[in-house]
């Protein structure tokens, strides 16, 4: 079963996310509240995916992304941001950095994992 880590400070995003994922996608799905959770979480337990907010206190998700790609045991696991942010010059700056896709917000709960499904071909 897929594990997909959802790393996102607002509650009711996490909790709609969760359910989407576990309802439609039949995945296994884990929680942080903010960046250094996240990280936390992933020294011991590696999920398949994370799905990343970009805006949030303290660790943004850029620098969750950053400390994920400067360690090799998570480097490699696909990182999916979610941000409100749809300028076209904030994304590009987002895929230079080498996340694996771009999920807008508000994103619609019952599209999420086949939009997840299609970008990780799972």
């Amino acid at each position: 079963m897929k594990h997909i880590l959802i790393i996102d400070d607002e509650d009711d995003i996490r909790d709609v996310a969760q359910v989407a994922l576990e309802t439609v996608g039949g995945w296994q799905v884990s929680t942080a509240s903010s960046g250094q959770a996240g990280l936390t979480y992933m020294q011991t337990t590696l999920p398949d995916a994370v799905l990343l907010d970009v805006m949030m206190p303290d660790m943004d998700g850029i620098e969750v992304f950053k400390h994920m790609q400067a360690n090799a045991n998570t480097q490699a696991i696909p990182v999916i941001l979610m941000t409100a942010k749809t300028q076209t010059s904030d994304q590009q700056r987002f895929f230079d950095l080498g996340v694996t896709a771009i999920i807008t917000k508000p994103f619609k709960a019952m599209l999420l994992a086949d939009q997840i499904a299609e970008i990780l071909n799972w």
